[in-house]
């Protein structure tokens, strides 16, 4: 399924690089969604995330895709106020990609609303959250 919805999207990102318009009346009726997953304390993971997201944003028309980055585990730190992509997070916010942090590794990590970049919303959990979407028929990436 990951395959695929990989496939669609680079896909799509190709048709659109090319100015090519889409005879798909789905497309043009719904809005695409999107959710990204990110578990590892890795820069370059975040950057490859965030660069997917706004990739995509651009392939599609930013108001025609709604796109979650959500954070658990050591991804986490990566949220952080003071991370080395923390000015990248913020630009995604100012983007419009939501970007989700599990609540349950907040609390294990002992790290507080206010230890997160501006504008991250918590979830209870990060992965019932991503499963949650996923039911909601929201495509996943994980870079």
């Amino acid at each position: 399924m990951l395959k695929h919805a990989l496939a669609a999207v680079a896909l799509l990102a190709t048709l659109a690089a090319a100015g090519t318009q889409l005879a798909t009346p789905a497309l043009a009726a719904d809005k695409q969604q999107v959710v990204i997953q990110v578990s590892d304390n890795d820069p370059k993971k975040w950057n490859l995330a965030v660069n997917n997201a706004l990739n995509v944003q651009k392939a599609l028309g930013k108001d025609n895709v709604d796109i979650e980055i959500v954070a658990y585990g050591p991804g986490l730190k990566m949220m952080k106020a003071d991370s080395k992509v923390s000015g990248r997070l913020n630009g995604a916010l100012d983007s419009g990609i939501g970007l989700m942090a599990c609540g349950n590794t907040m609390k294990k990590m002992k790290v507080g609303k206010d230890d997160l970049v501006g504008g991250v919303t918590m979830v209870q959990a990060g992965v019932t959250h991503i499963m949650k979407r996923q039911g909601e028929g929201w495509a996943y990436v994980r870079p």
